[in-house]
């Protein structure tokens, strides 16, 4: 069905949609990247709270839900989960071309042109619940006064939100099954990803990697009292992101530091094992990000990302990668050549990886042609490509 909005001859209209607006990572890159490809395109989202995602945001056409009222929402949108399929099956947004970014929600959006959907990774509460959930012994790491009020609490938390799960999941699986189909074409940013979205809805998905967000051309700012030299560690301190694993290995390699650059739930476990050689960076700016990767040693991740983006951001810099061989990982990192690859979860295995790192010689220019190939260029090519197609089947 053809909308009569185009932006001019020959141009379909454009709009955008993301789960919601409250964090900063991969994801919210990519919306950013999506919206200055089509910077007349609106961008729609569930919540919106700026203090919590790039300033970028500000300038742009961002138009939001009645949830956004509530402002205990837009602080912690985990509390909007049960609301959020009905709202966004109630969300309908006309374009000649609908782009979907999502990671769970915004694919259930409703639109009369096509429906081109991102997907970042298939819900993960419906599909990877433990790694979504996280277990109270993995995410504690070492004992550390497991019976303490905090960690009673901690625990029963998310005995609630696998209860809350197992009961909603049911319901939650068929929405997006039918969220799914709905969609005339699938998009990721890796392999891993587009095997999961086969076994999750049956659907191919054409790999498109994002490129490196923040890239050394721009200002810096020191953070002040860090010495260079240290590992650095950047995530949402989440259960599955498995920074207490990392925080655990330091220790076991001797003289090494760690900054761990995230905020989240998981913060007091993490910091509860923390030894003195772990520096914890919350909330950071770009200029701050780019003086923490260049006088970093290597980026480290034990986490099982979706895409591998921080190892891309690392190479740019110059910097290597120790990270799990998993995931996006396998897309993004070559070994030995712009990184060091661990096979487990257990600290002493992060920590052998670690202590190799610091022991290899980097080719600088190498790592940095590495992250070339995943460029801005080439994905906004591809995606103006992509809405093209796909305005052409209308």
């Amino acid at each position: 069905m053809r909308t009569d909005r185009r932006a001019s001859v020959g141009t379909p209209s454009v709009a955008i949609v993301h789960d919601y607006l409250t964090q900063r990572g991969g994801a919210e890159r990519v919306v950013l990247l999506l919206a200055e490809t089509f910077p007349d395109a609106p961008l729609h989202t569930s919540l919106y709270h700026p203090e919590g995602t790039y300033p970028e945001f500000a300038g742009l056409d961002i138009q939001t839900m009645p949830l956004n009222r509530f402002g205990i929402l837009r602080r912690q949108h985990r509390l909007a989960f049960p609301v959020l399929a009905p709202s966004f099956s109630a969300l309908r947004v006309d374009a000649d071309v609908l782009l979907c970014s999502s990671s769970g929600w915004a694919h259930g959006t409703r639109t009369g042109g096509r429906k081109v959907v991102y997907c970042h990774a298939p819900a993960r509460w419906l599909y990877q619940a433990e790694r979504y959930l996280g277990t109270p012994q993995r995410s504690l790491g070492r004992p550390c006064g497991g019976n303490s009020p905090r960690i009673r609490a901690d625990f029963l938390t998310r005995s609630a939100r696998a209860m809350a799960l197992r009961l909603l999941a049911p319901p939650l699986r068929r929405w997006d099954l039918h969220a799914a189909t709905s969609a005339d074409r699938y998009l990721t940013n890796s392999t891993i990803m587009a095997d999961a979205i086969q076994a999750a809805y049956g659907r191919e998905a054409e790999v498109l990697p994002p490129p490196p967000a923040l890239t050394p051309d721009g200002p810096e700012r020191e953070v002040f009292g860090l010495e260079p030299g240290y590992f650095l560690c950047i995530a949402r301190l989440l259960p599955y992101k498995n920074v207490q694993v990392v925080a655990e290995a330091i220790r076991l390699v001797p003289g090494a530091r760690l900054v761990i650059v995230g905020d989240g739930p998981a913060r007091s476990d993490i910091e509860s094992i923390a030894g003195p050689n772990v520096q914890f960076v919350s909330q950071v700016d770009d200029a701050t990000l780019r003086w923490l990767y260049r006088n970093s040693v290597a980026l480290v991740s034990a986490s099982f990302e979706d895409y591998g983006l921080t190892p891309l951001e690392a190479a740019c810099f110059g910097r290597p990668s120790v990270v799990l061989r998993a995931g996006g990982f396998l897309d993004t990192v070559v070994e030995n050549r712009t990184g060091i690859f661990f096979d487990s979860l257990a600290p002493e295995d992060v920590a052998i990886a670690m202590k190799a790192a610091t022991e290899q010689s980097w080719d600088q220019l190498s790592l940095q042609v590495h992250a070339e190939q995943f460029s801005a260029a080439s994905f906004q090519r591809r995606i103006r490509q992509v809405v093209a197609e796909e305005d052409a089947r209308t």
